[in-house]
């Protein structure tokens, strides 16, 4: 593993950098790509966490906050190489109807979920055209898809992600880039806690009645879109739970 901070050639295999890796969706991301054969770059502000992953999968640990421009800044320049860039970081804050939202909250989901996807592509790009072969896949949620009650400030953050992961998808038409966009459902990971501000009872009571998506369920996607022939893109991949229908229709066992 190589340690914060170091640049250079990082491997012989295609580098892949995976934004929020330091749990969840991210972690699992980056060992799958691992375990495909991508030398994974762990971006993350945790960063004793990344650096325990990027042991077990003999990756590069490199901190990364996506709501601090020169952070991304710093992240970019340690990356000489890269072939996929995964656009995993963001989350929710906040469960309140318009009339009580907290203009905090809204505003971190802003910048976590739409302007730091804007910074790391925009940073990335150069060298995911210089693979000759670049892949952006941005994970953004089924609440890219359609609104719900009370999730005002996600929903319109993770349309506005969406929107500029498929707005770049024309903007880069005939460069050897391609994008792919991941919509899951109900995943159980540190989203609802982080959600709820670290109540546990309120984060467990989201899933309760149901099986829930894992991260390692959504890795999987991730690195099948990512293993596919260079003239394949797929496009969006919606995935949910069997017991989930949408972002507000969901049956749960008693």
């Amino acid at each position: 593993m190589r340690a914060a901070g170091q640049t250079g050639r990082m491997s012989d295999r295609p580098t892949a950098v995976v934004t929020g890796a330091s749990s969840g969706i991210g972690a699992a991301t980056a060992r799958a790509l691992a375990e495909a054969g991508f030398h994974v770059v762990l971006g993350a502000r945790r960063v004793d966490r990344l650096e325990e992953i990027a042991g077990e999968i003999d990756g590069t640990a490199l901190r990364l906050d996506v709501t601090d421009k020169a952070s991304v800044a710093e992240f970019v320049a340690g990356v000489p190489e890269c072939r996929l860039l995964v656009n995993n970081a963001g989350g929710a804050k906040g469960l309140e109807p318009v009339a009580e939202a907290d203009e905090d909250d809204w505003r971190w989901m802003y910048e976590a979920n739409v302007i730091g996807t804007l910074r790391m592509t925009q940073g990335l790009l150069p060298a995911l055209r210089a693979s000759g072969d670049g892949h952006i896949i941005t994970v953004t949620s089924i609440a890219a898809l359609g609104p719900y009650d009370n999730g005002a400030g996600y929903t319109g953050a993770k349309h506005a992600q969406a929107m500029l992961h498929r707005t770049l998808r024309g903007e880069l038409l005939g460069e050897p880039i391609r994008l792919t966009e991941i919509a899951p459902g109900m995943v159980e990971t540190d989203f609802s806690l982080v959600r709820f501000g670290g109540d546990r009872e309120k984060a467990d009571n989201v899933y309760k009645g149901l099986t829930p998506l894992s991260a390692d369920d959504v890795a999987d996607v991730i690195a099948f879109a990512a293993t596919r022939p260079s003239h394949v893109n797929l496009d969006q991949i919606t995935l949910m739970p069997r017991a989930q229908a949408g972002p507000g229709r969901v049956h749960r066992e008693p």
